[in-house]
């Protein structure tokens, strides 16, 4: 009887500890999931703000009053909404270079700038020229033509198209993903120009077409801050947007496009979208 009443027990205590252990997981488990919604509703809030960031720095650069109007040249600018903090920059798309249009020197030079040896800047500027011309021929100061990809082991060769995104550079033989992060943001696709508008070019870029860019960039503050629209002005309309949001539990995400102002295939829409990357911290 005693064996019986111990054996009992025992199954008790078992019965006991594994209930605790069913219990102390689904408890851990739904913590879990309740820490996993809170930070997907944070971070989908976080979103929201920074694409109403975008949303307004449109506004605000269509805006003709010199006091409110937001200059798109890429200095950042300072935003409330609903308690969280906003910064957003926004950089007209004809002040970069445009990766279909420009010309061997002036590819070269940007990659001068960005502190690329000369000749290797001479070369990498051809073989871009090369990947989106229709022809077969090498550029005079080198390039690379679909024998030269072949000799380096790429299983393709130059695509004797115009590039169709940005991130289609990093196929060109010779780019490095180091140089491709330092000439991302002064490129585009969307200029339709041979040479930037000096209006609204960056620094690197006002350099590698040959100005005095510190001069330059002071002239063109000094028109934004007396409110001279006619220098500074609103714009092609097609602008890289970057905004970055910061709630107030220091979640942070940033947003990152390409837009054109104006009619939108999309109904009750005010701009076109052409290009969407979203970021967030780990918070």
């Amino acid at each position: 009887m005693t064996g019986m009443r111990g054996a009992a027990l025992l199954l008790v205590l078992w019965l006991v500890a594994l209930l605790t252990a069913l219990v102390g997981a689904y408890a851990l488990t739904a913590r879990i999931e309740a820490l996993q919604g809170r930070v997907r509703s944070r971070g989908a809030m976080a979103q929201e703000i920074a694409r109403a960031g975008m949303e307004y720095a449109l506004v605000r650069v269509a805006d003709r009053n010199p006091e409110t109007h937001w200059q798109p040249n890429g200095r950042a600018y300072a935003w409330r909404f609903d308690g969280h903090d906003v910064q957003v920059r926004i950089i007209d798309e004809t002040g970069k270079v445009d990766l279909n249009q420009a010309d061997v020197p002036l590819l070269s030079r940007l990659m001068q700038v960005l502190g690329e040896p000369p000749d290797a800047s001479d070369a990498l500027a051809a073989a871009i020229v090369d990947w989106r011309d229709a022809d077969d021929l090498s550029q005079p100061v080198g390039g690379a033509e679909d024998g030269d990809y072949a000799a380096a082991g790429r299983p393709y060769g130059a695509k004797d198209a115009p590039f169709e995104t940005i991130a289609e550079l990093e196929q060109v033989l010779g780019m490095t993903p180091d140089l491709y992060a330092r000439l991302e943001p002064f490129l585009t696709l969307y200029s339709g120009r041979g040479q930037p508008d000096a209006t609204y070019a960056q620094g690197p870029v006002l350099v590698a077409m040959g100005m005095d860019a510190t001069a330059w960039l002071a002239q063109r503050e000094a028109a934004g801050a007396a409110g001279a629209l006619q220098l500074v002005g609103t714009g092609s309309g097609t602008y890289s947007i970057e905004s970055r949001a910061r709630l107030a539990d220091g979640r942070e995400t940033s947003l990152r496009t390409v837009v054109r102002a104006g009619a939108s295939p999309v109904p009750g829409s005010a701009y076109t979208l052409l290009r969407w990357e979203e970021g967030a911290s780990p918070q």
